[in-house]
């Protein structure tokens, strides 16, 4: 995520953008004959069809803790316009590789799950795609990025697809952002070139995102392979038993081969050499018979406990502290894919595909992804894509869906839909979704108990010397490449209320007057 360009003085942007926007829509009224008149003053946010937007930053929510509504059409539209930004090339996760495995349970959690693929002895197949973020496909894979960590197991109820990354947490709660988020961090729409005035001018009024920054710019944000880097379901998530009793979990991947970063100092080394050093590491370990190996572990809370935090548990900002992790399972990396296209590129994961016994929590982002993946990989693949044969369950398909592009489904009878007293379909008890209590009315509004910067501190205090030196050279070069000082210092203020040292050191290696860094983080709550 490295950026390049200067922002304009804001008097400057304004102006500019105020009057670019008049004279073209005096322009389109003249041409469309439009009794409405244009001013400076009607410059503001709108959704496509020019209603304004009372609030671009929250979505609508059932109450304080309450899942995201259907109906906030302003976050449906955000992310239905982004899923269309690109063809036919993913808008992010771009660049990434593939490979073929099992999933062996070895551990009881009926008591948590009715979900069959937690069953002892059981071996169910999984397909795993790795990828970098924010670059497009053909970028080095030695990238300072997130890593995608998705696997699709194909279950005997069906495609169960945990959608993560390699560090535990996220850039932002809430998916209505999103888009927003990643526009930031993408290459300029001017220049073509990623910019650090970009994205920390988004970074500044996202004080969210100040624990997440800081693991980028860790040894997390460069693992030296993908065989070397942990995976994380990101999100709670809820596990309901036969009886319908629910807990919230957090499913984390832990790589048996541990955990290999490439230093600051090494990193002009690994991009002059092999860009594809990723992928040729992974399949040649495959190759040799070297098969890698992440053991599963969960976090449970039970619904009551979710309170005890003195921040949301639910907001993929942040970690669960002190809450023992159980091995549950092990996955095992055994054979490269056969056609590249036809398994990675074809390979469409979506968060929203569970089984029986695993359903989603209210997390914000989580919600948003629900729609946002599944209907990113209709736009890419078609409304057809899981009978693709990378897509493709292992049980059978019965459903009436018809028609489409592609459509192989072989589906025969012009019994068409359903309910029916020509064809019955039974329903299946297993797959009825457990009852979630609601509360409080619909609202759009921030959650409570943000705690912006506790962790970031938390985890900057637990690394070593060297790891936090490393973390100052890194992230300070992006920091000196921001020419927007408000901006700056916004950033500055944020990583020394998260820990004084750490942002005294940033302030030292960006030049900046420490006092009025330490100033301004005076003004922040959290």
């Amino acid at each position: 995520m490295q950026r390049a360009l200067a922002q304009p003085a804001k008097e400057d942007v304004s102006l500019k953008t105020t009057s670019s926007f008049v004279a073209k829509y005096a322009l389109l009224a003249l041409v469309s004959g439009s009794v409405f008149a244009v001013s400076a003053q009607d410059v503001r946010l709108t959704t496509d069809a020019g209603a304004p937007v009372g609030d671009n930053q929250n979505s609508q929510t059932a109450g304080p803790d309450g899942p995201v509504l259907l109906q906030d059409s302003h976050l449906i539209e955000k992310l239905q316009r982004f899923d269309r930004e690109r063809i036919p090339e993913r808008v992010v996760h771009a660049r990434g590789t593939g490979a073929f495995g099992v999933f062996q349970p070895d551990a009881d959690i009926s008591s948590l799950s009715k979900a069959k693929v937690f069953t002892p002895g059981t071996t169910t197949p999984v397909f795993v795609r790795f990828s970098t973020v924010m670059n497009y496909r053909g970028s080095p894979e030695q990238a300072r990025d997130p890593r995608g960590f998705a696997v699709k197991f194909y279950t005997q109820q069906g495609n169960w697809d945990l959608v993560g990354n390699n560090m535990p947490i996220f850039f932002i709660r809430d998916a209505i952002k999103f888009p927003d988020f990643v526009h930031a961090n993408k290459p300029s729409a001017v220049t073509n070139v990623q910019d650090a005035n970009l994205a920390f001018d988004f970074f500044a009024h996202t004080p969210e995102a100040t624990a997440m920054l800081t693991r980028l710019y860790s040894a997390e944000g460069m693992p030296d392979s993908y065989r070397h880097m942990d995976g994380f379901g990101v999100h709670a998530f809820k596990l309901v038993n036969a009886q319908g009793d629910v807990h919230y979990v957090k499913f984390h991947w832990k790589s048996v081969q541990g955990l290999h970063s490439i230093r600051p100092k090494d990193v002009p080394a690994s991009l002059a050499g092999d860009w594809n050093h990723h992928t040729n590491d992974l399949y040649k370990a495959l190759k040799a018979g070297d098969y890698p190996k992440w053991d599963l572990y969960i976090q449970v809370l039970e619904p009551k406990d979710l309170a005890r935090f003195d921040f949301n548990a639910l907001d993929d900002t942040k970690i669960w502290p002190d809450v023992p992790e159980k091995k549950i399972g092990t996955m095992t990396l055994n054979r490269v894919p056969d056609n590249y296209f036809e398994s990675t590129e074809q390979s469409a994961f979506a968060p929203s595909r569970m089984v029986p016994g695993i359903e989603a929590s209210e997390d914000r982002m989580l919600q948003g992804r629900l729609f946002a993946y599944a209907d990113t990989q209709i736009y890419r693949l078609g409304a057809n894509y899981q009978s693709l044969p990378i897509n493709r369950p292992a049980v059978p398909v019965n459903n009436e869906d018809q028609d489409g592009n592609m459509n192989i489904s072989g589906r025969k009878g012009d019994i068409n839909f359903e309910p029916s007293g020509v064809k019955e379909v039974p329903e299946d008890p297993q797959g009825r979704l457990v009852n979630t209590a609601l509360s409080g009315t619909t609202q759009q509004q921030a959650i409570a108990k943000m705690r912006n910067f506790v962790q970031a501190g938390e985890y900057y205090r637990a690394l070593s010397a060297q790891d936090k030196s490393d973390l100052i050279v890194t992230l300070s070069a992006d920091l000196n490449n921001v020419t927007n000082e408000g901006n700056k210092y916004t950033m500055l203020s944020y990583f020394y209320k998260a820990d004084p040292d750490y942002g005294s050191r940033l302030a030292k290696a960006t030049h900046a007057d420490v006092a009025r860094v330490k100033a301004a983080a005076a003004q922040l709550k959290d």
